[in-house]
């Protein structure tokens, strides 16, 4: 697959029109850096659940678990399964700071973002990135979802707020827990600023990978609760249910 990241070449100009891709190295065609090869390679959702983008079978369906307990969020857009060569592109800016790798994904969210609103998804008015809990901002020394709302709002011509959702709890990391596991973990985790402005507006939540939902829908709880008219969640992968 010609999708495999390389270590080199990772300093690029944004405004240059043709650059090397950050995958195969070979020159862009596009404004991006990244081929058309490359990003016809990458894992494109597909057909998905209308409330939680869980990879499904066909469109037009939702999924068990949306049946059961319908999300406080109103809506996922996310352009990716969490698969490779995604999935290495994530961790690589998530915890190796490789950033040109995240803003090349945040571009092309923003790209797929603009065409859900050219065919009638609701802007917000305001993008919220998930918080980071202090102990592990300290550790990462960034939030990617903050970087990833900042290249967007830049991108789409949104205002975004990183201080109106607090982290107030310090909590495990979400990664090995099952859905139950992570919604217990996330109990009483946030809050919102004080004097936060909410009510009667629409918010998109920003994150990198959204796996069982959980965060997000504790965050949309929460907005929802303080009187906000609508939650959605943007981000750059979608993880398939376990087993699949």
């Amino acid at each position: 697959m010609r999708c495999q990241p390389q270590s080199t070449h990772q300093v690029y100009i944004w405004l240059k029109n043709t650059q090397p891709c950050l995958l195969c190295d070979e020159m862009t065609d596009t404004s991006f850096p990244i081929c058309t090869g490359c990003e016809a390679d990458l894992p494109w959702l597909g057909d998905h659940c209308e409330r939680c983008a869980l990879p499904m079978p066909m469109a037009g369906l939702t999924c068990g678990q949306c049946l059961r307990r319908s999300p406080a969020f109103s809506e996922v857009v996310v352009p990716w399964r969490y698969d490779f060569p995604v999935d290495a592109l994530v961790t690589r800016f998530k915890h190796s700071g490789k950033w040109p790798l995240g803003r090349l994904l945040a571009q092309l969210l923003g790209q797929s973002l603009q065409q859900h609103f050219e065919d009638g998804l609701q802007r917000p008015d305001y993008l919220l990135p998930v918080p980071l809990a202090r102990k592990r901002l300290r550790q990462r020394g960034y939030n990617q979802s903050e970087m990833l709302a900042r290249w967007l709002a830049e991108q789409l011509a949104l205002p975004m707020d990183p201080r109106l959702l607090l982290r107030v709890l310090e909590t495990p990391a979400q990664q090995g827990l099952d859905a139950k596991g992570r919604q217990r973990n996330l109990r009483k985790a946030f809050a919102l600023a004080e004097g936060a402005q909410v009510v009667g507006k629409h918010f998109a939540l920003v994150d990198d990978v959204l796996t069982t939902g959980a965060t997000a829908n504790a965050l949309a709880q929460l907005l929802k609760k303080a009187g906000a008219r609508r939650v959605d969640v943007y981000c750059l992968a979608r993880t398939p249910k376990p087993g699949d």
